[in-house]
Protein backbone atom coordinates (compact mmCIF):
# COMPACT_ATOMS: atom_id res chain seq x y z
CA UNK A 1 0.00 0.00 0.00
CA UNK A 2 1.31 3.56 -1.02
CA UNK A 3 0.58 6.07 1.70
CA UNK A 4 0.23 9.32 1.92
CA UNK A 5 2.67 11.24 3.57
CA UNK A 6 4.46 14.44 3.99
CA UNK A 7 8.24 14.95 4.43
CA UNK A 8 10.02 18.14 6.31
CA UNK A 9 13.37 19.40 7.44
CA UNK A 10 16.69 17.63 6.88
CA UNK A 11 19.03 15.08 8.52
CA UNK A 12 18.40 11.77 10.20
CA UNK A 13 15.01 10.40 9.23
CA UNK A 14 12.46 10.35 11.49
CA UNK A 15 8.43 8.77 10.57
CA UNK A 16 5.67 9.90 12.75
CA UNK A 17 2.86 7.85 13.29
CA UNK A 18 -0.91 9.49 14.51
CA UNK A 19 -3.16 7.84 16.65
CA UNK A 20 -7.05 6.20 16.13
CA UNK A 21 -9.56 8.87 14.19
CA UNK A 22 -5.96 10.71 14.13
CA UNK A 23 -3.83 12.00 10.32
CA UNK A 24 -0.51 13.39 9.90
CA UNK A 25 -2.37 17.01 10.08
CA UNK A 26 -2.40 16.56 13.85
CA UNK A 27 1.69 16.41 13.96
CA UNK A 28 2.73 19.69 12.14
CA UNK A 29 3.25 21.58 14.51
CA UNK A 30 5.58 18.77 15.73
CA UNK A 31 7.13 17.90 13.08
CA UNK A 32 8.20 21.47 12.07
CA UNK A 33 10.16 21.74 15.04
CA UNK A 34 11.78 18.86 14.67
CA UNK A 35 12.32 19.18 11.15
CA UNK A 36 15.14 21.56 12.09
CA UNK A 37 17.66 18.74 13.07
CA UNK A 38 15.70 15.55 11.08
CA UNK A 39 13.73 15.20 7.92
CA UNK A 40 10.48 14.28 9.14
CA UNK A 41 8.03 12.35 7.44
CA UNK A 42 4.20 12.31 8.51
CA UNK A 43 2.23 9.27 7.71
CA UNK A 44 -1.33 8.80 7.14
CA UNK A 45 -1.84 5.40 8.14
CA UNK A 46 -3.92 3.25 6.27
CA UNK A 47 -8.04 4.17 6.72
CA UNK A 48 -6.71 7.39 7.84
CA UNK A 49 -6.40 11.08 6.46
CA UNK A 50 -5.69 10.49 2.49
CA UNK A 51 -4.07 7.16 2.25
CA UNK A 52 -5.81 4.78 1.24
CA UNK A 53 -8.71 2.37 2.59
CA UNK A 54 -8.46 -1.37 3.12
CA UNK A 55 -10.99 -3.83 4.32
CA UNK A 56 -8.10 -5.44 6.44
CA UNK A 57 -7.47 -3.24 9.86
CA UNK A 58 -4.39 -4.34 11.58
CA UNK A 59 -1.35 -4.06 13.42
CA UNK A 60 0.01 -6.25 11.06
CA UNK A 61 -0.91 -4.90 8.03
CA UNK A 62 0.23 -1.16 9.16
CA UNK A 63 3.27 -2.28 9.73
CA UNK A 64 3.74 -3.51 6.58
CA UNK A 65 2.78 -0.47 4.71
CA UNK A 66 5.56 1.30 6.51
CA UNK A 67 7.87 -0.85 4.16
CA UNK A 68 7.69 0.24 1.06
CA UNK A 69 7.76 3.98 2.16
CA UNK A 70 10.55 3.33 4.15
CA UNK A 71 12.54 1.53 0.78
CA UNK A 72 11.75 4.04 -1.41
CA UNK A 73 13.34 7.12 0.19
CA UNK A 74 15.83 4.64 1.28
CA UNK A 75 15.57 5.97 5.39
CA UNK A 76 16.84 2.84 7.07
CA UNK A 77 17.52 2.93 9.89
CA UNK A 78 14.73 5.07 10.77
CA UNK A 79 13.96 6.53 14.15
CA UNK A 80 9.81 5.71 14.65
CA UNK A 81 7.35 7.73 16.62
CA UNK A 82 4.19 6.70 17.23
CA UNK A 83 1.24 7.84 19.58
CA UNK A 84 -0.80 5.29 20.75
CA UNK A 85 -2.35 3.12 17.86
CA UNK A 86 0.47 4.55 15.65
CA UNK A 87 2.78 3.43 18.97
CA UNK A 88 1.58 -0.24 18.46
CA UNK A 89 2.38 0.28 14.78
CA UNK A 90 6.06 1.14 15.30
CA UNK A 91 6.53 -1.67 17.92
CA UNK A 92 5.23 -4.24 16.06
CA UNK A 93 7.08 -2.44 12.79
CA UNK A 94 10.12 -3.38 15.49
CA UNK A 95 9.40 -7.03 16.10
CA UNK A 96 9.15 -7.33 12.34
CA UNK A 97 12.00 -5.24 10.70
CA UNK A 98 14.26 -4.51 13.76
CA UNK A 99 17.51 -4.16 11.43
CA UNK A 100 15.53 -0.95 9.73
CA UNK A 101 15.08 0.85 13.88
CA UNK A 102 17.56 3.16 15.14
CA UNK A 103 15.28 4.16 17.75
CA UNK A 104 11.71 4.03 18.98
CA UNK A 105 9.63 7.15 20.36
CA UNK A 106 6.78 5.53 21.81
CA UNK A 107 3.60 7.71 23.38
CA UNK A 108 1.28 7.09 25.89
CA UNK A 109 0.88 3.40 24.85
CA UNK A 110 2.08 0.20 25.99
CA UNK A 111 2.24 -3.40 24.80
CA UNK A 112 -0.42 -4.94 26.89
CA UNK A 113 -4.00 -5.71 25.86
CA UNK A 114 -6.01 -2.65 26.25
CA UNK A 115 -9.84 -3.27 26.26
CA UNK A 116 -12.05 -1.99 24.00
CA UNK A 117 -13.54 1.25 24.70
CA UNK A 118 -14.25 3.63 21.47
CA UNK A 119 -17.99 2.15 21.14
CA UNK A 120 -19.52 5.69 22.53
CA UNK A 121 -17.18 7.51 19.71
CA UNK A 122 -18.23 4.96 17.22
CA UNK A 123 -21.58 4.88 17.90
CA UNK A 124 -21.61 9.02 17.57
CA UNK A 125 -20.24 9.01 14.05
CA UNK A 126 -22.28 6.73 12.99
CA UNK A 127 -25.14 8.63 14.29
CA UNK A 128 -23.99 11.57 12.20
CA UNK A 129 -26.45 11.90 8.95
CA UNK A 130 -23.90 12.57 6.19
CA UNK A 131 -26.51 13.04 3.47
CA UNK A 132 -29.07 15.24 5.21
CA UNK A 133 -25.59 16.99 6.90
CA UNK A 134 -25.94 21.25 5.74
CA UNK A 135 -22.86 22.20 8.13
CA UNK A 136 -20.18 21.34 10.34
CA UNK A 137 -21.81 23.11 13.11
CA UNK A 138 -24.49 20.80 12.93
CA UNK A 139 -22.17 17.52 12.88
CA UNK A 140 -21.10 18.71 15.92
CA UNK A 141 -24.34 19.13 17.77
CA UNK A 142 -25.34 16.00 16.75
CA UNK A 143 -21.93 14.20 17.80
CA UNK A 144 -22.11 15.65 21.01
CA UNK A 145 -25.12 13.68 22.38
CA UNK A 146 -22.69 11.06 22.39
CA UNK A 147 -19.11 12.49 22.77
CA UNK A 148 -20.19 15.71 25.04
CA UNK A 149 -16.00 16.77 24.91
CA UNK A 150 -15.85 19.53 22.76
CA UNK A 151 -11.73 19.04 22.47
CA UNK A 152 -12.28 15.51 21.28
CA UNK A 153 -15.71 15.93 18.98
CA UNK A 154 -13.21 18.81 17.49
CA UNK A 155 -10.51 16.23 16.98
CA UNK A 156 -12.70 13.81 15.51
CA UNK A 157 -14.71 16.00 13.35
CA UNK A 158 -11.48 16.54 11.56
CA UNK A 159 -12.26 13.31 9.56
CA UNK A 160 -15.12 15.30 7.74
CA UNK A 161 -14.17 16.43 3.89
CA UNK A 162 -16.39 17.68 1.55
CA UNK A 163 -17.00 15.26 -1.59
CA UNK A 164 -17.28 15.95 -5.44
CA UNK A 165 -20.68 16.45 -4.81
CA UNK A 166 -20.39 19.21 -2.15
CA UNK A 167 -21.80 17.36 0.44
CA UNK A 168 -19.93 15.87 3.14
CA UNK A 169 -18.19 12.40 3.52
CA UNK A 170 -15.54 10.64 5.96
CA UNK A 171 -11.95 10.76 5.55
CA UNK A 172 -11.93 7.65 7.33
CA UNK A 173 -12.73 4.02 6.82
CA UNK A 174 -15.47 4.26 9.36
CA UNK A 175 -16.65 0.37 8.73
CA UNK A 176 -13.45 -1.03 8.39
CA UNK A 177 -12.29 0.58 11.30
CA UNK A 178 -15.89 -0.36 13.74
CA UNK A 179 -15.40 -4.16 11.86
CA UNK A 180 -12.38 -4.46 13.50
CA UNK A 181 -12.10 -2.06 16.32
CA UNK A 182 -11.14 -5.12 18.61
CA UNK A 183 -7.87 -5.02 16.78
CA UNK A 184 -6.62 -1.88 18.09
CA UNK A 185 -6.25 -2.77 21.66
CA UNK A 186 -4.70 -6.09 20.82
CA UNK A 187 -1.27 -6.71 22.81
CA UNK A 188 2.26 -7.11 21.09
CA UNK A 189 3.68 -11.08 21.17
CA UNK A 190 6.25 -11.47 23.89
CA UNK A 191 8.61 -12.27 21.37
CA UNK A 192 11.49 -11.13 19.83
CA UNK A 193 12.43 -8.53 22.48
CA UNK A 194 12.82 -4.81 20.65
CA UNK A 195 16.67 -4.17 21.77
CA UNK A 196 16.54 -0.57 20.04
CA UNK A 197 16.77 2.22 21.99
CA UNK A 198 13.61 3.21 23.16
CA UNK A 199 11.90 6.15 24.51
CA UNK A 200 8.53 5.52 26.38
CA UNK A 201 6.71 9.02 27.00
CA UNK A 202 3.17 8.89 28.85
CA UNK A 203 1.02 11.56 30.21
CA UNK A 204 0.59 11.99 34.52
CA UNK A 205 -3.22 12.34 33.84
CA UNK A 206 -3.50 9.03 31.73
CA UNK A 207 -3.53 5.79 32.67
CA UNK A 208 -2.67 4.23 29.47
CA UNK A 209 0.66 3.61 31.39
CA UNK A 210 0.35 2.14 34.48
CA UNK A 211 3.02 1.99 37.06
CA UNK A 212 1.89 -1.83 36.72
CA UNK A 213 2.55 -2.01 33.64
CA UNK A 214 6.41 -1.33 33.42
CA UNK A 215 7.86 -4.92 34.40
CA UNK A 216 6.23 -6.10 31.10
CA UNK A 217 7.60 -2.81 29.05
CA UNK A 218 11.21 -3.55 30.92
CA UNK A 219 10.81 -7.15 29.54
CA UNK A 220 9.65 -6.96 25.98
CA UNK A 221 12.49 -3.51 25.85
CA UNK A 222 15.21 -4.36 28.01
CA UNK A 223 16.96 -1.15 26.56
CA UNK A 224 14.32 1.22 27.05
CA UNK A 225 13.14 4.22 29.36
CA UNK A 226 10.19 6.17 30.72
CA UNK A 227 9.58 9.47 30.85
CA UNK A 228 6.62 11.42 32.48
CA UNK A 229 4.74 14.46 31.40
CA UNK A 230 3.35 16.12 34.33
CA UNK A 231 -0.39 18.26 33.64
CA UNK A 232 -0.93 16.33 30.15
CA UNK A 233 -3.05 13.25 29.61
CA UNK A 234 -3.51 10.95 26.63
CA UNK A 235 -2.43 13.63 23.95
CA UNK A 236 0.24 14.28 25.54
CA UNK A 237 1.78 16.43 22.43
CA UNK A 238 -0.90 18.39 21.79
CA UNK A 239 -1.29 19.36 25.49
CA UNK A 240 2.78 20.24 26.74
CA UNK A 241 3.86 20.18 23.36
CA UNK A 242 7.03 22.67 24.67
CA UNK A 243 8.16 19.42 27.70
CA UNK A 244 7.09 17.03 24.91
CA UNK A 245 9.59 18.56 22.46
CA UNK A 246 12.21 18.78 24.89
CA UNK A 247 12.02 15.13 25.79
CA UNK A 248 12.37 14.19 22.42
CA UNK A 249 14.77 15.82 21.11
CA UNK A 250 17.33 14.78 23.91
CA UNK A 251 16.32 11.14 23.33
CA UNK A 252 16.61 11.57 19.56
CA UNK A 253 20.15 13.76 20.20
Amino acid sequence: MNLHYRAVGEGKPLIILHGLFGSLDNWLTIAKVLGETNEVYLVDQRNHGKSPHHEVFSYGEMASDLLPLIEQNHLAPVTLLGHSMGGKTAMKFAQRYQERVDKLIIVDIGPRLYPQHHQKILEGLFSIDLEGLSSRQEADAQLAQYVPEMGIRQFLLKNLTRNSEGGFAWKINLPAINGQIENVGEPLASEPKIERPTLFIRGSNSDYIRDVDLPGIEQLFPNSKLETVKGAGHWVHAEQPSLFLEIVKAFIA
